[in-house]
């Protein structure tokens, strides 16, 4: 097995585009490509899964803090592959604060010790290019950068002089370039891209980009330069659920789900079931409904319209069955939800409105503290996760949580969060099931007790 992850100078530089088409690349080639992504991201999961039919998977240091569990979420599904192919987030070094190695991209590939293909942006540049590789080349010498690829190109000839550069002033190859006009802009909304499953040609703009690396960019040689990794692989003991049923939401609305949490879920002997809140009239048979995050405001109408649903999903709540719902979640199952247009009626478990507006009002990691007992956890009980949401919950419900983010060792911020009736409990929080030995089996255990 191979391994290689595409990073960055910075966001923005076109680490995506060249991760995309490197991906339906060396799938092409007949190569068992395995995708990852570093950091929390579920969008750009979507699209690596599209291309490789391979479930991508996340890489994420604060989620999953303990380095034993995270490189087990890396190896489970890289030993079954010809290379693994992993995307950086944001620039290189750049993490949860200033420390090179916490949370960001280089800390991931240090920790699995792979090799590193960074993607610069070189538009409106030259020789400047070789000042900057050279200094992510030698700001941290436990980090292999084993290449560098320049997008955004003007031509050939413009490429030419910086690879010249580049390998004049560093020991760095250059191992190709992307023309600016044979890239890719992928649409965005106010989350990042737009989902995969939302454009309708995605696979032929990434199967052009494809085709323009295979002939300007040496892949052959990259590949050369990936030392051979051998993985011996042992699946743990997991506790016995098997008598346990979970339904979650899936659909246009509902599709943020770490694929390591279901199949964690699955490792437990749970039976897996999906719903559609826009589609389908009424809930499966479950004992644990899971309302994942997505976008909910861009098919408010739907959700609305689906009364049938909205009503089953509140009579469940009243019966006391046990929900879990992560942002988007929380969102449905508030009273109502205002766009800039309308207000439509959602759920109603929870008395509060969520309201789309025009900036991030929660970004990054946080966690949470539990101020009673919850269907997360009994009273102090600790759990991590990370928030994105450009809608506020207003709502005189009572908070659960006590919210708080750290950066380099001090809490930056404090807030209120959560909400339990009954046994639903919603949040903004994104959660990783990983994150803690015992938090899935205290969960299920908890929705045992309700049966």
């Amino acid at each position: 097995m191979k391994q290689v992850m595409i990073a960055a100078a910075s966001s923005g530089s076109g680490k995506t585009t060249v991760t995309l088409g490197l991906l339906k690349l060396l799938q092409e080639q007949g190569l068992n490509v395995q995708p990852y992504k570093v950091g929390p991201d579920y969008v750009d999961t979507e699209y690596h899964t599209r291309i490789t039919g391979k479930k991508s998977r996340n890489l994420d240091m604060f989620l999953v803090n303990e380095s034993e569990r995270l490189n087990y979420l890396f190896e489970k599904e890289a030993h079954k592959a010809d290379i693994a192919v992993i995307e950086g987030v944001m620039g290189l070094f750049d993490g949860l604060g200033v420390d090179k190695d916490y949370c960001s991209s280089a800390g991931v590939a240090k920790q699995l010790d792979c090799p590193v293909l960074l993607v610069v942006n070189g538009q409106s540049a030259s020789t400047s290019i070789a000042a900057l590789v050279k200094g992510f080349a030698e700001f941290d010498p436990e980090l292999t950068i084993c290449g560098v690829v320049i997008n955004k190109v003007a031509s050939e000839n413009h490429y030419l002089l910086i690879k010249k550069a580049v390998e004049t002033y560093t020991a760095v190859p250059v191992l190709g370039y992307l023309i600016r006009e044979h890239g890719i802009t992928l649409p965005s909304r106010q989350l990042g891209l737009v989902p995969d499953r939302e454009i309708a040609d995605v696979t032929s703009k990434i199967t052009q980009v494809a085709a323009s690396l295979n002939q300007t960019v040496d892949w052959q040689r990259l590949l050369q330069l990936l030392p051979e990794e051998e993985i011996v692989f042992h699946e743990p003991t997991c506790p016995d659920f098997s008598d346990l049923t979970v339904a979650y939401a899936l659909d246009e609305a509902f599709h943020f789900y770490y694929q390591d949490n279901l199949e964690l879920l699955q490792s437990y002997g749970v039976q897996l079931k999906t719903f559609s809140p826009i589609k389908d009239q009424e809930l499966p048979n479950a004992d644990l409904y899971y309302f994942g995050g997505g976008y909910p405001e861009e098919f408010a109408r739907e959700l609305a319209e689906n009364q049938a649903m909205r009503q089953a999903i509140k009579r469940a709540s009243e019966t006391e069955a046990a929900i879990l719902a992560e942002c988007g979640g929380l969102m449905y199952l508030g009273t109502a939800l205002k766009t800039p247009d309308q207000t439509y009626p959602m759920v109603g478990i929870f008395e509060g409105i969520s309201e789309m507006t025009g900036r991030l009002r929660r970004f990054g990691y946080c966690c949470g503290k539990m101020r009673q007992d919850t269907l997360l956890g009994n009273k102090k009980t600790q759990i991590v996760g990370h928030e994105f949401h450009h809608s506020i919950f207003t709502s005189k419900e009572k908070p659960v949580m006590e919210m708080f983010k750290k950066r380099d060792g001090e809490i930056v911020d404090r807030w209120s969060g959560g909400y339990q009736k009954r046994q639903t409990f919603a949040s903004y929080l994104h959660l990783h099931f990983y994150q803690d030995p015992a938090f899935l089996t205290n969960l299920l255990k908890r929705v045992r007790e309700q049966k």
